[in-house]
């Protein structure tokens, strides 16, 4: 491990030099990417550095304790090593989890897709449930959102569906925990006889592709123009600006409104688009890791209930990891980072077990 670390340290210096080069920014492409690719082994650097200065610390604690003549300064170097032995191992396997390969999506924005499932109008409210909690979340995190589709239900203030798109720094790889079937049990304002109802919701996280991703045929699409819905603006509701992708093989539909021309539209929903046949061959890909490695975490196996939300109890379980809070309402403010941390955790000892396999 420390080879491969000593080998990240002169690596991270050559891209500092390549970067303070002037001639580098002429080709911005290139500067992009050894700029993120210095970020990337920054973190680790700077871990390393922090290690090593601590193991340095250790060594010199423990020449000073034999040199040591005064019982009252042994007990103090004695004290020093004794913490120092405690923070080493913690040191070494934050190294081990920052030196896990990273998936290349984590890195996209994504695009969110939240449905109603079983419960009607209940599950349609708590669509507009999560829909808010995210943007929430979106708004702590720094992260830029806007609502790309949706598909109102009978019920004020429900939603049949939901599409957001949210951009920003490593958003693919914080949010894609999310995926799964969301349980919601409460009462309902209708019910009378203050029975619990269970309802659910499906959200879909997605890593937005880009056009080198995936190839997609002309042919094989089908176009369709339809009015808007919703609260309109001055083109919204009056002329066919809202815009449906069929891609044919697959049988994927995206569908995008929010915009105010029909070509904004239209490539909001190829963008969407590519970014669902991305997701299938995502998917793929981490079908064949899951042999090695089987975790709810990290497949996003969405047939599954991966989190409950009860109100009589005030209560947040997330069933893949045990994980439970008493703090539903602060949660439904977008305060998710405590489950989200908790997952990543628990995913990164999923794949440090599986390199030692």
């Amino acid at each position: 491990m420390l080879d491969k670390l000593q080998s990240i340290k002169e690596k991270h210096l050559d891209l500092q030099q390549m970067l303070a080069d002037p001639k580098a920014a002429s080709d911005q492409a290139r500067y992009r990417k050894l700029n993120k690719e210095y970020s990337d082994l920054k973190e680790i650097v700077q871990a390393y550095d922090h290690y090593s200065q601590k193991k340095a610390e250790l060594d010199t604690s423990r020449q000073l304790l034999k040199e040591e003549t005064d019982q009252e300064m042994k007990e103090l170097v004695q004290a020093e090593i004794s913490e120092l032995q405690k923070q080493i191992p913690e040191l070494e396997q934050q190294l081990k989890v920052l030196l896990l390969p990273k998936e290349e999506a984590d890195s996209r924005n994504v695009i969110i897709e939240i449905r109603a499932g079983t419960g009607g109008e209940e599950a349609a409210l708590f669509t507009a449930d999560l829909t808010r909690m995210y943007q929430r979340y979106a708004e702590q995190q720094g992260w830029q959102y806007h609502i790309l589709h949706f598909n109102e239900s009978s019920v004020p203030g429900g939603f049949r569906e939901m599409t957001l798109e949210v951009s920003g720094n490593d958003v693919y790889g914080t949010m894609k925990y999310e995926s799964g079937v969301h349980r919601v049990q409460r009462v309902p304002d209708t019910e009378t006889q203050g029975r619990i109802h269970t309802s659910a919701v499906s959200v879909a996280v997605l890593p937005e592709a880009e056009e080198v991703d995936v190839e997609i045929r002309r042919e094989d699409l089908r176009f369709d123009t339809y009015r808007s819905g919703g609260k309109g603006g001055q083109n919204v509701n009056k002329v066919e600006t809202a815009v449906r992708i069929t891609h044919i093989p697959s049988g994927i539909v995206s569908a995008c409104q929010e915009q105010r021309s029909q070509l904004q539209n239209k490539e909001m929903a190829m963008q969407m688009l590519r970014t669902k046949l991305y997701d299938i061959q995502l998917a793929e890909q981490q079908q064949q890791r899951a042999d090695l490695r089987r975790s709810m975490v990290t497949t996003g196996d969405r047939s599954a209930k991966i989190r409950t939300y009860n109100y009589p109890q005030s209560r947040v379980t997330d069933h893949r990891i045990g994980y439970t809070s008493h703090a539903l309402p602060q949660i439904l403010q977008g305060d998710i980072q405590d489950i989200i941390d908790a997952l990543k955790m628990h995913d990164q000892a999923e794949r440090l077990q599986s390199e030692l396999m």
